[in-house]
């Protein structure tokens, strides 16, 4: 199993922790990638599609309601296993932003989930997570954000210390904006409408899975990082991404009873001793496409 610190995360639910001057109300992700497994004895080709929507609404100058959801499936093989599989995850998302002072905010969000193959739905499908995220404003231009995410899975329960930041450029041509370990994305304007970036997803998940009867889950460990190349449409509210980088994603079979209790970030506090049913995947590259609806508060204002 990789055991890297930025392996963390969903980056699921990254649209909810910006501390920006826009907000993605819609973001579609599509990656593909061929993953073959460390012994070189199979591969398999892997679509990710993941689907956020977020409606934010403002009750007060110092409150705003945060509710959306969230859709994530991914196909892929595992051999003998469990061929062709669908693993799908369905989230709620609701929660607030509030403004606890000039400097101080503060978003607080509750996570319930479905998680898995859905073949035979019942509670080992059903994880429930939440996050904290501080947001200190220096200036204008300058955040810092300190949180904790914590999360119910299959496998035990994770939780996850988060430290980031945020800065714009004076011109607004350079911007860059990071919830480590979570997600990181450095962008500069290059002329009107076309911009060029990198950025980094993480995620670790996992889903239930049932095979003949038998119940299995899936340990998600996921990092994705791309260079990519946008271009703006209807005044650059919606943006299309081309995306081309390194993905290192491993998803872990283990049966359902064998669990790790409390995990931060990637490391188990009781060890892992877990017998694990497939092989370990290799990196590879992958290919993407982002589109994304962004709502620029700056300019509304």
């Amino acid at each position: 199993m990789k055991k890297t610190v930025l392996s963390v995360l969903v980056v699921l639910f990254s649209f909810l922790v910006n501390a920006q001057d826009y907000t993605d109300i819609v973001r579609l992700n599509i990656s593909r990638v061929n993953l073959e497994d460390v012994e070189r004895t199979f591969d398999t080709d892997i679509t990710n599609i993941n689907f956020e929507l977020i409606y934010p609404k403002v009750l007060n100058d110092k409150l705003v309601l945060l509710t959306g959801i969230t859709a994530e499936n991914t196909n892929l093989n595992f051999s003998q296993l469990a061929p062709d599989e669908n693993l799908t995850m369905a989230r709620i998302n609701v929660g607030v932003k509030v403004k606890h002072s000039e400097k101080w905010s503060g978003t607080y969000v509750v996570l319930p989930k479905l998680a898995s193959n859905f073949e035979d739905v019942g509670s080992r499908d059903f994880q429930f997570g939440a996050i904290a995220l501080l947001d200190f404003q220096y200036n204008k231009m300058v955040r810092a954000k300190f949180g904790l995410y914590s999360s119910s899975e299959n496998f035990g329960t994770i939780i996850t210390p988060l430290l980031g930041a945020f800065y714009r450029s004076p011109n607004k041509k350079f911007h860059f904006d990071a919830v480590f370990p979570i997600r990181m994305e450095a962008n500069y304007l290059v002329s009107n409408h076309f911009s060029l970036g990198m950025d980094l997803r993480t995620s670790v998940k996992s889903y239930n899975l049932v095979n003949e009867d038998v119940d299995f889950y899936v340990q998600e460990e996921s990092i994705r990082a791309a260079f990519y190349a946008s271009y703006g449409l209807l005044n650059d509210s919606l943006l299309i991404r081309a995306k081309l980088g390194f993905d290192t994603t491993d998803y872990g079979v283990y049966a359902a009873n064998d669990r790790v209790g409390v995990q931060v970030l990637t490391f188990a506090l009781d060890g892992d001793d877990r017998i694990r049913l497939n092989n370990e995947f290799d990196s590879s590259l992958f290919f993407g496409l982002d589109f994304i609806y962004r709502f620029d508060i700056s300019e509304k204002q």
